[in-house]
């Protein structure tokens, strides 16, 4: 188990670079055009990239991607087990501490946001899961849907429901969970500890004009199911112990997929069936990035880049020359 002091902490997160930004803002070319200037290793902080087997609708790095620089905490999980937020802080900061030792920088690169506020900020210590809570939650959300307990949770917990879609089960169901465990509600314990240390920089792709990134997102969508997104989420359910309501099969694209599939009767998806797909696939990936900005936004030590912009990339390079220029 890693143990470490705060001073050891502190180090490593001086050192490094954190990349974020909404789905398809442009991390990928972002990290590897620095990854092409200054001797790297590319931790990712993704919550679907960590699940083997889900390539095409997580947008998982090319093999030629993966090889232009070493990359961490890709495909480390089989679809059938959850990662936590806690679990990634306690190995992005082993990794940090292994990188150093080779004299190379960490480059932490991504869009899960929980996952950067628990690396940079900490995680408070949250109640535990209580299976008597989770099913009386499952019996409301049975009778009333989960739109319902969404809109509860907006009453308890606006921060929190703000970035959580009114049909995901699993996160609600947990801050619901937490709010009736401990009486408070769960942003609470996402807030900034007093013992929060100093960072390398944040730098956050945010684009100036929301169309262009709903673009990116449509093409980007077309593109997943033009090489082959269906038959992907069908390998997945074949093989007989995945369900819909597991985190993995949960991440946008997969979860739309599976749920066409549900519906289809034959061995393939009609032509309305597709078109539908590709529509509720934009829909909930335009919903997903307007989340990650929200998040974003609510972390004021960030340098934003318009990442819509001509001079998008030469900013992400001027902010890393700053930074690890003065510490080569």
């Amino acid at each position: 188990m890693l143990t470490m002091t705060n001073i050891d902490r502190a180090a490593l997160l001086a050192d490094a670079i954190f990349l974020a930004g909404p789905t398809a803002s442009g991390k990928t070319d972002a990290a590897l055009a620095l990854a092409q200037r200054y001797p790297v290793e590319i931790i990712s902080v993704d919550s679907a990239l960590v699940y083997r087997g889900m390539d095409i609708g997580t947008a998982k790095p090319t093999p030629a991607e993966l090889a232009s620089a070493p990359h961490h905490l890709i495909n480390i999980r089989d679809p059938l087990d959850a990662y936590s937020a806690a679990e990634f802080a306690t190995d992005a900061l082993r990794l940090m501490a292994e990188i150093r030792t080779r004299g190379r920088w960490p480059l932490l690169v991504g869009g899960t946001m929980l996952y950067f506020k628990a690396l940079l900020d900490g995680l408070n210590d949250m109640p535990a899961a209580d299976p008597a809570i989770r099913a009386e939650l499952e019996a409301q959300a049975a009778a009333q849907g989960w739109p319902a307990l969404h809109a509860e949770l907006a009453r308890l917990d606006p921060p929190t429901a703000a970035r959580l879609a009114p049909n995901d089960a699993q996160r609600i169901q947990r801050a619901l969970e937490v709010q009736r465990l401990s009486g408070r509600p769960l942003s609470s314990f996402h807030q900034p500890r007093p013992t929060a240390l100093p960072h390398g920089p944040l730098i956050a792709l945010e684009p100036t004009d929301r169309a262009w990134l709903h673009q990116r997102i449509a093409q980007r969508f077309e593109a997943m199911l033009a090489e082959g997104l269906v038959n992907e989420v069908l390998s997945l359910r074949q093989r007989g112990d995945l369900h819909p309501e597991l985190p993995s099969m949960r991440c946008v694209g997969y979860r739309q997929a599976w749920e066409a599939l549900d519906l289809c009767s034959g061995p393939a998806l009609s032509p309305a069936a597709h078109a539908e797909l590709r529509d509720r696939g934009i829909f909930a990936t335009r919903q997903l990035a307007k989340r990650q900005l929200t998040w974003l936004r609510s972390m004021p030590e960030r340098h934003s880049v318009a990442c819509d912009q001509p001079d998008a990339l030469a900013q992400v390079l001027a902010l890393a020359q700053a930074h690890w220029g003065t510490r080569a």
